[in-house]
């Protein structure tokens, strides 16, 4: 379920990592929450479309796959803020805006 190259992916309201120790990972999990946060504002649909639309959008200015990938908003307000274990207690709603 996980694409090749990724160790984890966040489908509401679901949580699919590569291997079961993962999930003893805090910072990896904390990363996934704040998707599953992302989906519930945006109604799950609408968070998958832009998602999908911002990444072509940035793989066409890169040029690079990883990097396209880890400049989307969503990626990055998760990347930015996946070690604060706290930060899901005191994140305004629709912060993501603020990674565009």
């Amino acid at each position: 379920m996980v694409p090749k190259g990724y160790i984890g992916i966040t489908i509401f309201p679901f949580v699919f990592l590569k291997h079961k120790s993962l999930a003893k990972n805090k910072v990896l999990i904390n990363h996934e929450k704040i998707h599953l946060r992302q989906q519930i504002e945006l109604l799950i649909v609408p968070f998958f479309i832009i998602y999908i639309v911002e990444f072509l959008v940035r793989l066409i200015q890169q040029k690079n796959w990883n990097l396209a990938y880890k400049t989307i908003s969503f990626e990055r307000e998760a990347f930015q803020n996946d070690a604060k274990l706290d930060y899901l207690k005191k994140r305004p709603f629709w912060n993501f805006i603020n990674y565009f």
